[in-house]
């Protein structure tokens, strides 16, 4: 783990103590909602420049791929306006210049603006896949967390399995190609 995302750990921890940002109490929870993040890192494509986090909350995913990835701007959109002051604490705090949170919902975001778009346990993933591909542009990217559950997945969405702990989850990957 990185310097950053060890120091990502502490400060999610501090204000989750004040704020409800996640499930996660103790240091070995937050390191694996860290790390649950870190997979989607190899999905998002090397020339991709813009990617948009929706209903970021307390970071995951947003931060771990603007710590992993800083030639990539993260638009962590956020409405809830006490998460939205620790994404911006924490794009200060850890120095990611990448790191743009936007107070907004969804439907106030953009369409075909972004190269990849990523969201984690806000929406079911079959409404996920449908949405993101509102955001991304034509040959963008839209990657979905998959838990224990595994869904039917619509045309041209890829499952990629991997490893969290002793279990199994996915990353489903769905390219825009309209």
């Amino acid at each position: 783990m990185t310097p950053v995302l060890e120091r990502y750990a502490d400060l999610l921890l501090k204000w989750n103590e004040r704020i409800n940002l996640t499930a996660a109490s103790t240091r070995d929870d937050a390191m694996q909602h860290i790390e649950d993040c870190v997979a989607l890192v190899a999905h998002i494509p090397a020339a991709a420049r813009s990617l948009v986090d929706v209903g970021s909350g307390g970071g995951l995913p947003a931060v771990v791929i603007a710590a992993m990835r800083p030639d990539v701007t993260v638009t962590a959109v956020e409405p809830t306006q006490k998460k939205h002051a620790f994404l911006r604490t924490a794009a200060r705090e850890l120095g990611l210049a990448n790191l743009q949170p936007r107070a907004a919902r969804v439907d106030e975001i953009e369409d075909a603006a972004f190269d990849v778009a990523t969201s984690r346990a806000t929406f079911a993933l079959e409404e996920w896949l449908r949405l993101g591909l509102r955001l991304v542009r034509t040959g963008g990217r839209v990657l979905g967390m998959e838990g224990r559950d595994a869904i039917a997945l619509p045309p041209g969405a890829e499952r990629h399995p991997y490893q969290l702990g002793d279990k199994t989850r996915a990353i489903i990957v769905l390219d825009r190609s309209t």
